[in-house]
């Protein structure tokens, strides 16, 4: 069960768009900003205010791949595995990550939820492969070492 303040959040992003089917995506996607997941009981709250069925939010959530309900962390660092970034080497710095943060293919979120780190088909920065996004900001040309300087930093400025 979720706590109350998570209903009200998502009543305030309901009436900004209205109780409308077309307000399930714009929600969605604001609740998951807030919150850096869509936590599955509030998606089915908001698919019955909004009058939309429940199948129908989940198939919407499950479709796209930036819906997660899953949490993430505060930095999203997707790496590109895409054949460019393969080719120069993108997998070494996957696995630097991972030991960085103590993460793997099944724990992709650290215990303190600063990091959470994805592997994705491609990042559409090609010519400065292998690349790196964190929120949303492309970092090229990326090694094992640079990778977990990067996210040594983005630790630091957590603090």
């Amino acid at each position: 069960m979720l706590d109350q303040s998570y209903y009200e959040m998502a009543d305030r992003i309901i009436a900004r768009y209205g109780k409308k089917r077309a307000a399930l995506i714009p929600v969605m996607e604001d609740i998951q900003d807030e919150l850096r997941y869509l936590p599955g009981e509030l998606l089915s709250y908001v698919a019955k205010q909004i009058g939309v069925r429940e199948a129908e939010a989940y198939g919407v959530a499950t479709f796209y791949e930036n819906f997660s309900f899953d949490p993430k962390g505060k930095y999203e660092i997707k790496c590109c595995d895409g054949t460019a970034c393969h080719v120069k080497r993108s997998i070494p710095v996957l696995e630097a990550l991972y030991k960085e943060l103590g993460l793997g293919k099944e724990k992709k979120t650290t215990d303190d939820q600063l990091f959470t780190v994805e592997t994705v088909s491609c990042l559409g920065a090609c010519g400065l492969a292998p690349t790196l996004m964190v929120n949303g900001e492309v970092h090229p040309r990326m090694t094992p070492d640079s990778a977990v300087s990067l996210v040594r930093k983005l630790r630091e400025e957590s603090v």
